[in-house]
């Protein structure tokens, strides 16, 4: 400041202003990486509807009556171990037990 008649000249200084404390900026920096990771996640899954998903590994079977697992195992994978083929359909449907009915539609590998 100056003042007038005097050859003197003061200058007040101003404080450096007071960073926030490390504690207070972390709920910042964690929502700003939520907020960057849900972006990527929505572009990645936006991106991936766009191209187009892998091709289903799956084909639906309608149980006829008569049929067991095994059979149908059997009759489409003539070449493939029919016990890795039958277990594959039981756990693509959750089943316990071998057990089907007629009608039922079950998920069976398209390999």
């Amino acid at each position: 400041m100056y003042e007038a008649g005097s050859d003197v000249v003061v200058l007040r200084s101003h404080r450096p202003r007071a960073r926030r404390p490390a504690a207070a900026r972390r709920p910042v920096v964690w929502r700003t990486l939520a907020g960057v990771l849900v972006g990527g996640l929505l572009l990645l899954g936006l991106a991936r509807a766009v191209q187009g998903g892998p091709a289903s590994a799956y084909e639906r079977v309608t149980v006829r009556p008569g049929d067991t697992l095994w059979a149908i195992a059997a009759d489409r994978y003539p070449n493939a171990d029919v016990r890795d083929k039958v277990d594959q359909i039981e756990r693509a449907n959750g089943l316990g037990s071998p057990d089907i009915r007629p009608g039922q539609t079950l998920r069976v590998p398209s390999d």
